[in-house]
């Protein structure tokens, strides 16, 4: 059991490697292969926690004192910041923009991700790391749109971790100037707390769910850099107030980009397409910038 965010232990599987990874909470001092020699700067620290008020969110393990819990979730975060560190030093050497879609499931995530690749793939290029407990049907949907994709499945994991990007990089092998999308596995709690080395965490919102997302799950909303509200098409028949879900949002985040759309109809779509290559712009000037 993790004690940072309650999942079981279990093996993980990299499609196209015929063998599987124990759980990087049970290996957490192997390293992935793919070090490189670039500049140690990390943009992002998940060791520290938020409250909000709404009090701790950790894991209750039978048998164990919390002075331990503490110090095994510490050892937990510390080496997947590690990783981290070493994949973004990689996307920054490289000046690929990675972007961690995390969400509940049945957001509208892969749609919109196709949708997305669809609209940018023959202005850059673009690789996806599908992140599933279990199937490829994901990355066989990625696939079907001409870009590389890789699965890895979590098994009972409940989120993907930097050392799981770190072995899917060695196979993806991502172009200089490329976008990475990397989509977590749906779960707006874990992935709050595992840096893999992006740029941004991207937290989609469909407005079928509750306009109180944001205060029910804050560590992820707190954490993401852009909320996405999607399936805005479908507002005239529901009672969701997005003003007051984006006032929730900047309650635990005041900083938060907000983008409405709907993948289904287009509608919106521009304003993300528009972020992505914004983003992606500042990726490239830094690294001209860093070996100039």
């Amino acid at each position: 059991m993790c004690t940072v965010c309650g999942c079981a232990s279990g093996e993980t599987r990299i499609e196209g490697e015929d063998h599987q990874h124990p759980n990087e909470h049970e290996h957490g001092h192997h390293h992935h292969d793919h070090e490189h020699d670039h500049h140690d700067h990390c943009h992002h620290d998940h060791d520290h926690h938020h409250d909000y008020g709404l009090g701790p969110a950790h894991a209750h393990t039978p048998g164990l004192s919390q002075a331990r819990m503490v110090q095994i979730e510490q050892d937990i975060l510390g080496k997947n910041n590690e990783y981290a560190a070493t994949n973004r030093r990689f996307f920054n050497e490289k000046a690929i923009l990675a972007l961690n879609l995390v969400s509940s499931p049945g957001s509208g995530k892969t749609t919109l991700l196709t949708q997305t690749i669809e609209r940018l793939k023959d202005q850059m290029p673009i690789t996806v790391i599908e992140g599933d407990q279990q199937t490829s049907h994901d990355a066989e949907r990625i696939r079907a749109t001409g870009v590389k994709a890789l699965q890895i499945n979590t098994g009972k994991g409940c989120h993907l971790d930097a050392h799981m990007v770190g072995h899917a990089l060695k196979s993806l092998e991502p172009e200089i100037g490329s976008v990475l999308f990397i989509e977590n596995v749906g779960n707006l709690v874990c992935p709050a707390a595992f840096d893999l080395g992006e740029a941004h965490k991207v937290a989609i919102l469909s407005v079928t769910e509750g306009e109180d997302k944001p205060l029910k799950y804050p560590d992820m909303f707190h954490a993401a850099d852009l909320m996405i509200l999607n399936k805005t098409d479908l507002l005239p028949h529901l009672d969701f107030d997005v003003q007051r879900c984006i006032d929730f949002a900047r309650r635990v985040n005041p900083g938060i980009k907000v983008v409405q759309l709907s993948a289904k109809t287009g509608e919106g779509m521009a304003d993300w397409l528009n972020w992505i290559n914004a983003t992606r712009q500042l990726a490239l000037i830094g690294q001209t910038q860093a070996t100039a």
